[in-house]
């Protein structure tokens, strides 16, 4: 398998739920590419069932947070973990040692994920995309998988389109099967990196309605973007990063009428 389609099917999982309110713990996350220091200290819980819109200018750390999440980058110091597992380390004498690719794997299915660039596999149709991973990942049987495939398929409405391949549908319906093929894990989390800024302007509203309703139902998500009227309608707390760290969080009310660090206000005067 390709390295993009390894990317892929890494990202998309899901897991049982605990009894516990936090699902995401992050503490003191650190991420350098070389010489480059990209996360310097982030820090971050993400309580059951809450959205949490981050905001930033492009480099300031963004997607590199969330693809720590779910391990696709490696962190270099902190911790993270998802409904009180440790995601891609394990703790041995007091320190943190990364762990065995299968034991990564399962941990992974606790998170699902909707890339910037929908990465979609391009043999399969919408139908054969959202089955594959329960399939081969999960084990589930494929008449089961299938029923379950186009009743997400519906849900995002695009039942008419379960036979259409990739090249045959719009960015925006290319992006509701990302978001099919996401939720066929049954994941505990949902991570958005930017998923309307590859869409032409008519196709980013039938994205965002399909993530309006997953924050209706009550899915635990952290969403990436720079759709300002999404964070301000669907956010339960928008965070602002800058050059590596979180510099201010807030309720949407807050956030947006009343920024306390002169960064955000600068941010959000260009782009209001």
């Amino acid at each position: 398998m390709t390295t993009i389609a390894n990317d892929i099917l890494a990202a998309i999982g899901g897991v049982p739920q605990t009894a516990s309110d936090v699902v995401v713990e992050a503490i003191d996350v650190r991420k350098s590419f070389g010489r480059l220091q990209v996360l310097k200290g982030v820090s971050l819980t993400v309580g059951r069932a809450e959205v949490v819109v981050m905001i930033g200018a492009s480099g300031s750390g963004k997607t590199t947070f969330i693809r720590c999440i779910n391990h696709l980058e490696k962190i270099q110091a902190g911790r993270i973990s998802v409904n009180g597992h440790l995601i891609g380390y394990r703790e041995a004498n007091g320190r943190l040692i990364e762990d065995r690719e299968p034991n990564i794997a399962r941990q992974r299915r606790e998170i699902g994920m909707v890339f910037q660039r929908f990465n979609l596999f391009p043999h399969l149709t919408a139908l054969g995309n959202v089955i594959e991973a329960p399939i081969r990942v999960r084990g589930v049987p494929e008449r089961e998988a299938i029923e379950t495939g186009r009743a997400l398929l519906a849900r995002v409405g695009l039942s008419a389109k379960e036979e259409a391949y990739p090249a045959q549908l719009s960015g925006g319906q290319q992006q509701r099967v990302a978001i099919a093929r996401a939720l066929a894990m049954k994941p505990a989390l949902m991570l958005f990196d930017e998923p309307t800024s590859a869409l032409d302007p008519e196709m980013i509203g039938e994205v965002l309605e399909v993530m309006q309703e997953l924050a209706r139902e009550g899915m635990t998500m952290i969403v990436v973007t720079h759709e300002m009227g999404f964070a301000r309608e669907v956010a339960d707390r928008v965070v602002m990063m800058d050059e590596g760290v979180i510099i201010e969080e807030g309720t949407p009310e807050h956030f947006f009428t009343a920024p306390e660090q002169e960064r955000t206000k600068a941010f959000l005067s260009k782009i209001l």
